[in-house]
């Protein structure tokens, strides 16, 4: 069999669409035998199509793999256990993990915190809440969540915006639910008004439940939350302002009209100063419409943000008490 399977491995990187995709079906039905040969392949850092259809092999096999991934990180061999601790987590969580190894995952990621400055949040595309860092137990409060996790700015973008966001359990009632990720960003500090400001990333969580309307909620408890989109794919863009659970300002590309509430302080400034400019006089006559500039005026701008300007670390969070981010399937970067 090893010299099948060596073949099959081999197959999966064929010219030939169907003999790769015949070698991964037959690698799938050999089920775990393969798991060892396939490992070198996975998460080599090159989107080659042996390493796409090898962790797709992965995926298939599912629960079937994870005894003998489980085996490797006991036992070994030696050049396979960080791969088999990546794909244990991809599979199935952290909580796959043995308590060795979640041990180790913890204090990696204590020690990166110390020297995380400064960091990065995604600034080309996305959608984000913004919420007054002050507030911060009180917006933990409006949004229910749970399991706080302390993590760092790469583990908390990746988890809320690229790994999955969202798992269907049973409760504890034994009814069906929906629990989702989010990440908390840590406090940025307004360049303009000095206040604080943590960004919370969730795309899942903010589709489904409606970013306009928990900026809302928030808003409501907490005094202020702004919501902000980005959408390069449909060229649209969207900010949001609410207020004691008001809706005070915002804008949207294809809204109509596009802007709602009166301009802010900060939209008549650019207003005024574009005066002797046609072209700038024209964009900002009724307000600003780009998100990043009221981003950047109203809370904090996305993309690399000043070391001195960030205090404290990011929080991973879920939407529900049974179902805690160690059940997200998915390995995070640290």
């Amino acid at each position: 069999m090893p010299d099948t399977i060596d073949a099959l491995v081999e197959d999966l990187s064929n010219q030939d669409r169907d003999v790769r995709k015949a070698a991964e079906d037959s690698l799938v039905t050999l089920g775990p035998p393969c798991i060892d040969r396939l490992l070198p392949y996975v998460y080599d850092g090159q989107p080659t199509a042996r390493r796409l259809r090898a962790e797709s092999v992965f995926q298939r096999l599912g629960g079937d793999a994870l005894p003998r991934l489980r085996e490797i990180r006991a036992q070994g061999p030696g050049h396979l256990r960080a791969k088999a601790l990546t794909m244990l987590v991809d599979l199935a969580g952290a909580e796959s993990l043995g308590e060795r190894d979640k041990d180790a995952v913890d204090r990696l990621v204590r020690i990166k915190l110390l020297s995380e400055l400064p960091v990065k949040v995604p600034s080309e595309a996305g959608r984000w809440l913004a919420l007054p860092a002050e507030r911060f137990d009180d917006a933990l409060s409006v949004l229910e969540l749970h399991d706080l996790k302390a993590v760092t700015t790469v583990m908390g973008v990746a988890a809320a915006t690229k790994a999955t966001g969202s798992i269907s359990f049973q409760s504890a009632k034994g009814e069906k639910r929906t629990a989702y990720r989010v990440f908390i960003t840590p406090e940025f500090e307004n360049w303009l008004t000095g206040a604080r400001w943590r960004l919370l990333w969730g795309n899942s969580f903010l589709d489904e439940l409606d970013g306009f309307i928990l900026a809302g909620k928030i808003s409501e408890r907490c005094g202020e939350a702004h919501f902000y989109v980005i959408d390069p794919y449909n060229g649209s863009e969207s900010w949001y302002v609410a207020r004691d659970g008001r809706s005070v300002r915002g804008y949207s590309t294809y809204a109509h009209p596009q802007f709602s509430g009166e301009p802010l302080p900060f939209e008549i400034e650019r207003r005024e100063d574009s005066m002797d400019d046609e072209e700038e006089a024209a964009l900002y006559a009724e307000g600003v419409p780009e998100t990043l500039t009221a981003a950047d005026s109203l809370s904090a701008e996305p993309g690399p943000m000043l070391a001195d300007h960030t205090h404290g670390h990011g929080w991973l969070a879920t939407t529900h008490a049974d179902c805690p981010n160690s059940r997200f399937p998915g390995a995070l970067p640290i």
